[in-house]
């Protein structure tokens, strides 16, 4: 059994017990949250939404932390010009405990 879910503007395939590191969400740690169902496949029975279902999807939040840094480089050649940034993203990680 494994469903989709939307959050942070992404969408998600998802089964119990799964570990998923989604954009960052304002709960804490230990608290359980709820996501929008898309669809849900059951062995051979499917059920899609349009856009959401009534069954609800429910995590339990791990850990709160930062991706890896990515760099942004723009640079022009023979110009004396190159800038740099970097960025890193903030996310949640989250267990999936049930999918009712």
């Amino acid at each position: 059994m494994y469903a989709v879910i939307a959050s942070g503007g992404k969408q998600y395939k998802v089964e119990t017990g799964q570990l998923l590191a989604i954009e960052q969400v304002t709960a804490n740690v230990g608290e359980t949250i709820e996501f929008p169902t898309l669809m849900v496949v059951n062995d051979d029975d499917l059920s899609v939404g349009a856009p959401y279902l009534n069954t609800k999807v429910k995590a339990a939040v791990i850990e709160h932390g930062r991706g890896k840094k990515i760099k942004i480089i723009k640079f022009r050649r023979r110009k004396h010009y190159r800038r740099q940034m970097g960025h890193r993203q903030n996310y949640t990680m989250v267990k999936i405990t049930e999918i009712a």
